[in-house]
């Protein structure tokens, strides 16, 4: 696979990039989950994570997207999730897939998770 960065759409989103670093799929995908407070594994053109995203910006979180493009990238990310993808992570912590995000929405849980990692303003 080629460069961290790809344009579809007139979008860009991140993907994993092994470029000779050496790193394992599940050593990436503990660095990603890392870096940022909301992170998303989906397959590209994925409708659950369109959702999930959606929801995320509507209470004002933008989540980093990450494409898989190898089975073995998917099988990390859902082994760390304990869920299939898309599956979702904050502040570092596995949610599940949408029906995870949902349940913490619907529960009154999802914003202040989001602020305490500093994921929302405010």
């Amino acid at each position: 696979m080629q460069g961290g960065v790809s344009c579809v759409g007139g979008r860009l989103g991140l993907t994993i990039d092994p470029a000779g670093d050496g790193e394992a799929p599940a050593e990436r995908v503990g660095r990603l989950v890392r870096e940022s407070p909301v992170v998303i594994f989906a397959w590209r053109g994925c409708c659950m994570c369109h959702v999930m995203r959606q929801l995320l910006a509507a209470v004002g979180a933008h989540a980093t997207v990450i494409e898989l493009e190898e089975a073995a990238e998917e099988a990390a990310a859902s082994a760390a999730a304990a869920a299939a993808v898309p599956a979702l992570f904050v502040g570092g912590a596995p949610v599940g897939g949408l029906d995870g995000l949902m349940g913490l929405h619907l529960s009154g849980l999802l914003v202040p998770r989001l602020r305490e990692v500093g994921a929302l303003c405010g």
